[in-house]
C-alpha cells in the first residue's frame, strides 16, 4: 500500500497499483438502464424524496420510461406520495417493481414489509446490501431514466450507490438556511471524490407566496443559494416554494396529478442526448473487437468486446463483453445500443461499415496491438483508420455484410 493510501478507493486513479477492487454490479438481465441519477442532500428534512418524485413524473410526462429506486431504507417515502399499497411481487426469475398509475416503476423496502410502519433496525451494512439488491435483483425492464433517492448525509448507503451503480450525476436538494453551505460542501466534495458530475442544485422551501397578493416571504431568511453554487462551480437549476397544495398531494398519494413547472430545466438538461455532461466533461464509449486482449483482425470473429469508457479523453473503466454472435448486421446494433461511439477493428465487412456510419458510430480498421494501448492512441489523436474492410466470403456474415 502506498504511503499516500487514506483506503478510500472511490478517490484513487486508475494508475494506483493498490486499486484491486471493483465494486460495481450489473443490473438483473432482464432490466435495461440507460440513465442513472442519484438526489441526494447533506441533511434531512429539506425534500428530497419529493424532488426525485417530481423529476420522475416530469420525465414521465415527457414521453419518457421512468423508475424510482428508494435507497432511503430507514425512512422511506416514496410509495406514500405515490398511493402504492400493494406489496411487490417475486418469482424465480427476480423481484418486479411496482407501477403508479402513471406507469412510473418503483422499489422501496415499504413493498416489502409486512407493515408500512414496521421499522427497520437494521445495520449499515445490511441497509447497503438491500439498496445494491434493488438494483441486481428487480426486474426494471426497459428505463430511460431511473433516478435514486438517497439517504442524507454521505454514509454507507450513498458510498454503495456510487461505487455500485453507474451513476450518471447527482442533483443536490438543499434548503435557505446558514448551514447550507457547509452541507452542500459535503454532498459536493464526496461527488468530486467518487468522480460523479453534479448535474444541479435545487433549493426547496426557498420561498412562500401569499394567495392573495402573489407576494413572496423569506420565510427562513434571505437566501444564498447562488453564491454557494457559484462558490462550488455548480449549476442552481431550481427554486421551489413552500406550497401547501404539493404538501396535500404527496399525502393522499396523488403527485403524479399535481402540475407545475419548477424542474423544467434540470428535465431539458437530463433529456438531452449529448454525450457531453453539463460539468462539461467529454464522455465516450469506445468499443474493440478483441481476442484475448490484443485487436481481432475479423470484427465478427472476435472473442469479445472490450468497451472503454472514457471522460475527458481519460480511461475510467472497462468491460469485456462476449461476442453475443454474428448474424448479418445484428452486431452494429448490439454495440449501438451499449452506447458505444467509437469501434476498433482489425478488419470488417463493408455492410458493417455502412451500419455503423449510419448510427453516427465512429470505425477504426486495420488496426493492431494491445486493445487498451489502442484506445488510448485514439485518445491522443494518433490512432486513424486504414479503411481496412474484409472481403474474404466466408466472413460475410460474420462481418455483418
Amino acid at each position: 500500500m502506498s504511503e499516500n493510501c487514506n483506503e478510500s478507493c472511490g478517490s484513487c486513479g486508475e494508475e494506483c497499483a493498490d486499486r484491486k477492487v471493483d465494486f460495481s454490479e450489473k443490473p438483473h438481465e432482464l432490466s435495461k438502464i440507460k440513465k442513472v441519477i442519484g438526489v441526494v442532500s447533506g441533511k434531512g428534512g429539506v425534500g428530497k424524496s419529493m424532488v426525485t418524485s417530481l423529476l420522475a413524473v416530469t420525465m414521465k410526462r415527457k414521453g419518457y420510461n421512468t423508475a424510482i429506486l428508494d435507497a432511503d431504507i430507514t425512512g422511506p417515502s416514496i410509495p406514500k406520495a405515490f398511493g402504492i399499497n400493494e406489496k411487490a411481487r417475486s418469482t424465480e426469475l427476480g423481484l418486479f417493481p411496482i407501477s403508479s398509475k402513471t406507469g412510473i416503476e418503483i422499489m422501496s423496502i415499504n413493498l416489502l414489509l409486512e407493515n408500512d410502519t414496521d421499522p427497520v433496525v437494521w445495520r449499515g451494512p445490511i441497509i447497503a446490501n438491500t439498496v445494491k439488491q434493488f438494483w441486481t435483483d428487480v426486474i426494471w425492464g426497459e428505463v430511460d431514466y431511473m433516478f435514486v433517492d438517497m439517504p442524507p448525509g454521505t454514509g454507507d448507503v450513498p458510498l454503495t450507490v456510487f461505487q455500485s451503480l453507474p451513476v450518471d450525476g447527482i442533483i443536490i436538494v438543499t434548503s435557505p438556511q446558514e448551514l447550507v453551505s457547509m452541507i452542500v460542501a459535503k454532498a459536493v466534495n464526496m461527488a468530486k471524490m467518487m468522480k460523479i458530475p453534479v448535474l444541479g442544485l435545487v433549493e426547496n422551501m426557498s420561498y412562500f407566496e401569499c394567495p392573495d397578493c402573489h407576494k413572496k416571504h423569506n420565510l427562513f431568511g434571505d437566501s444564498h443559494i447562488e453564491e454557494v453554487a457559484k462558490q462550488h462551480g455548480i449549476e442552481m437549476v431550481a427554486k421551489m416554494p413552500i406550497d401547501t397544495s404539493l404538501a396535500g398531494a404527496c399525502d393522499k398519494g396523488l403527485i403524479e396529478l399535481f402540475d407545475n413547472t419548477w424542474l423544467d430545466k434540470i428535465a431539458e438538461t437530463l433529456e438531452s442526448d449529448e454525450e457531453v455532461s453539463v460539468k462539461g466533461e467529454n464522455k465516450m464509449k469506445i468499443a474493440v473487437a478483441s481476442d484475448n486482449g490484443m485487436v481481432s483482425g475479423h470484427f465478427g470473429h472476435c472473442e469479445s468486446f472490450v468497451i472503454y469508457d472514457t471522460i475527458d479523453g481519460k480511461i475510467v473503466s472497462s468491460e469485456a463483453v462476449p461476442n453475443p454472435g454474428h448474424k448479418p448486421g445484428f452486431l452494429p446494433v448490439f454495440l449501438n445500443d451499449q452506447g458505444v461511439n467509437v469501434i476498433i477493428s482489425g478488419g470488417m465487412g463493408g455492410g458493417a461499415v455502412d451500419i455503423f456510419n449510419e448510427k453516427n458510430i465512429e470505425v477504426i480498421t486495420g488496426a493492431s496491438g494491445k486493445a487498451e494501448d489502442l484506445v488510448k492512441s485514439y485518445l491522443q489523436g494518433e490512432l486513424k483508420t486504414t479503411g481496412s474492410v474484409c472481403h474474404e466470403h466466408q466472413h460475410h456474415d460474420e462481418c455483418g455484410e
